[in-house]
């Protein structure tokens, strides 16, 4: 074939590569558009909510404006009031409206006690809608050809039964501009009528509350003569106030309505005046009362549960990890308990040795040991350098999480990972290195000369860099052995701090710096031979094995879109490298146009690779019988008298995978928890969350995974970090 002919093959081939390419960017653009656009309505299996509108005038500067929620609930579910009682959470609205529009609060419907054993809760069962005024200003200038305008609506509502369930909608709605939007005229009046009426509160002090004895003694003048002698129903707007679920007294003095409500012994808050809601008949009344004398002293709030801060304390006896509340500045841990954590980071640093993200590449080290097997002085430097990048490795990453923690920043072990532009990084650095050890090219050929022999020159420096990449990817799998003791990193200082971190690379360089220097690991090898290309062209398959990992990860972290993406730009990278590798008219056609077309991908899709899209960034919905876990939520749950298993997990966590994959669906381990009624949360980390890091460190923990199993009236149990299914089916029995 004619090097003409060759060149129009060529440039056929990108024309119609490129125009893949495009065309698949644009669908992905299209898609995301359609996406974002909405719809007015969300449907899940337990709620329809829609966005709805209702301006009477059209729309434009000062006429009326209401949007709402309307919510239908499936039978027996509900969702709750802005005080949602003793547990359960009110429904948020976060608009995003034109310019010169501004939404205002939620103007609540009066909610009604809903039991659930010995908690009462406020909120709405069937149909309701939480209309939102808006106030339209002049700067509201949609142009003069604008027939419609856009209204935005993010919203989050938890739906209970007897279990409870977090949902989210996204919700769009177009306005008509200069027409009446009546269609929901009829809810949102009835809206208006379910809203509590607000009553005038004197100066003559006929309506009043104080405090005595532990309880709120009120008084509320100004209601309608018709409700005298009936039994109105109470609600205290501000929660953790009252004994929701505890019976009052109830009279009327003449016109006046007096109650004896109890105060909540764990009363967190001390509302002046104090907002409440009285009802009948569907209809409220709303008055704000002053508090007459005053209210009492709060006592401090705890930060963790009483039974999680016992635990706590009783481990911190025993060195296990740090008490809540402690003193904000580290005190030095005794010695006795600093030796034990060292000798543990060093043990779980021989073992680590042994686990998936790491072997491929201790292996071609063995590779490179047996090269040189002759040579005891290289064999021993080549060691020392191994063992000084891996201790210099864990020593910098060590000191980077304790100074972004010392500078307020939430984060723990293994939060490299938790950055796609790390993940994406690392997943290149591999798929270079699987290329090299399949032999599509070597160094020596695909480099000019100066560059070609740095490897050979320079193996000290080869070998020190070989430790910093073992500690790149080690790194995520050190929790399963350090648990405990990088939870205890956080509560000393510096120096103790940076000892366990010593330790922990100290027993990952071991085995391979005593190899290096016992002549008698050297002679047992096999002398080098054929065998050593084949064990070379192997090896470059568990290095692609950890590339689909890296690529898994990155994908639950940025979406199908970043993960389709770094795959595209790893199988463009290995196009220009073997085109590097060619030579003559082929290596001066191809390899130019395959880096050009690397170089573009990495142009235009490294943003779908290193952010987190808005959708990304919410927390998806978890399968089967598991919820996404929040802050406070096992508390809430444990209330209502259940018992809740947490599992603290994260997608770059191989250990956290293994026990998913073996202890938590084990049958009988699913039947145990299903006998008991166990609650199941999933604290996700894959992504950075500065609430699970929070929640870790109150546990004396600094990385993933970790199993609770929280239990009304009893200390939480906190498992190993390689779980047991008989530990937990015993822990379970024992409920």
């Amino acid at each position: 074939m004619s090097t003409h002919l060759l060149q129009r093959w060529l440039f056929t081939l990108i024309f119609i590569a490129t125009s893949a390419f495009s065309i698949s960017a644009g669908a992905q653009i299209s898609l995301k558009t359609s996406a974002t656009a909405g719809s007015s309505v969300v449907t899940t299996p337990y709620v329809r909510a829609e966005l709805v509108a209702h301006a009477p005038e059209g729309v434009g500067p000062g006429q009326p404006l209401w949007l709402g929620l309307s919510i239908t609930h499936q039978p027996e579910w509900h969702t709750y009031w802005k005080n949602p009682g003793d547990s359960g959470l009110p429904t948020q609205l976060q608009w995003q409206l034109p310019e010169g529009m501004d939404a205002g609060e939620i103007v609540w419907p009066v909610p009604h006690k809903i039991r659930i054993g010995n908690l009462a809760n406020y909120g709405y069962e069937g149909q309701v809608l939480l209309p939102v005024p808006v106030t339209v200003s002049g700067a509201f200038a949609p142009g003069p050809l604008a027939k419609e305008v856009t209204v935005q609506l993010q919203a989050s509502w938890l739906v209970c039964r007897k279990e409870c369930i977090p949902e989210e909608g996204h919700f769009t709605l177009q306005l008509p501009l200069r027409s009446t939007t009546a269609v929901d005229a009829a809810a949102f009046a009835a809206a208006h009528q379910a809203a509590p009426q607000a009553l005038p509160v004197g100066s003559d002090g006929s309506s009043s509350a104080r405090v005595q004895d532990g309880a709120l003694v009120l008084r509320v003048a100004g209601l309608p003569a018709a409700l005298q002698g009936q039994t109105l129903e109470f609600f205290a707007e501000t929660a953790s106030v009252i004994e929701t679920a505890a019976p009052y007294t109830q009279a009327w003095e003449g016109a006046v309505w007096t109650a004896r409500v109890p105060l909540s012994p764990q009363r967190s808050a001390s509302p002046e005046p104090l907002p409440v809601v009285l009802a009948h008949g569907g209809q409220g009344w709303r008055a704000e009362l002053p508090v007459a004398g005053g209210w009492p002293a709060l006592a401090a709030a705890a930060t963790v549960s009483p039974a999680l801060e016992a635990a706590l304390r009783a481990n911190a006896q025993l060195g296990n990890s740090p008490a809540p509340g402690a003193a904000a500045a580290p005190a030095a841990a005794p010695l006795g308990t600093w030796l034990l954590a060292l000798l543990g980071a060093l043990l779980g640093g021989l073992v680590l040795n042994l686990m998936p993200c790491v072997f491929p590449v201790l292996a071609i080290k063995v590779v490179g040991f047996a090269r040189h097997a002759q040579d005891t002085r290289a064999h021993r430097i080549s060691g020392l350098a191994y063992t000084a990048g891996v201790l210099l490795s864990f020593l910098g990453l060590g000191a980077l999480m304790l100074g972004l923690r010392a500078a307020g920043e939430a984060v723990g072990w293994g939060f490299q990972l938790q950055s796609p532009a790390v993940v994406a990084t690392l997943a290149v650095l591999f798929t270079l290195i699987a290329l090299n050890l399949a032999g599509v090219y070597e160094f020596g050929r695909m480099l000019p000369s100066s560059l070609a022999g740095l490897q050979a020159r320079h193996p000290v420096a080869d070998a020190f860099l070989t430790g910093v990449l073992a500690v790149a990817v080690a790194s995520p799998c050190t929790a399963p052995f350090m648990g405990a003791s990088l939870g205890l990193t956080a509560t000393l200082p510096a120096a103790q701090a940076l000892g366990i971190f010593a330790a922990l690379g100290l027993g990952l360089a071991l085995p391979y710096l005593l190899a290096s220097w016992l002549p008698a690991f050297a002679r047992a090898l096999p002398r080098p031979g054929a065998w050593m290309q084949t064990l070379r062209r192997f090896l470059a398959f568990p290095m692609l094995a950890t590339v689909v990992w890296l690529v898994w990860v990155l994908g639950q972290q940025t979406g199908i879109d970043g993960a389709a993406a770094l795959l595209a730009l790893l199988v463009a990278l290995s196009m220009a490298v073997w085109a590097l590798t060619l030579r003559g008219t082929a290596r001066r056609l191809i390899a130019p146009l395959s880096i050009a077309a690397c170089a573009w991908l990495a142009w235009n899709w490294m943003p779908n690779i290193v952010e987190i899209s808005e959708q990304q960034a919410q927390k998806a919905p978890v399968s089967g019988a598991w919820q996404p876990w929040r802050p406070g939520l096992a508390d809430e749950i444990v209330a209502t008298g259940r018992p809740v298993f947490v599992d603290y997990t994260a997608a770059w966590c191989v250990t956290c995978q293994y026990n998913k994959k073996t202890t938590l669906a084990d049958a009988e381990v699913l039947a145990d928890l299903a006998a008991r009624n166990v609650a199941l949360l999933r604290a996700d980390w894959t992504r950075r969350d500065p609430a699970i890091t929070a929640a870790l460190t109150q546990l004396g923990r600094s990385g993933v995974p970790v199993y609770v199993l929280h239990a009304p009236g009893k200390a939480p149990v906190v498992f190993s970090e390689i779980l047991s299914a008989n530990d937990l089916r015993a822990a379970l029995a024992a409920l």
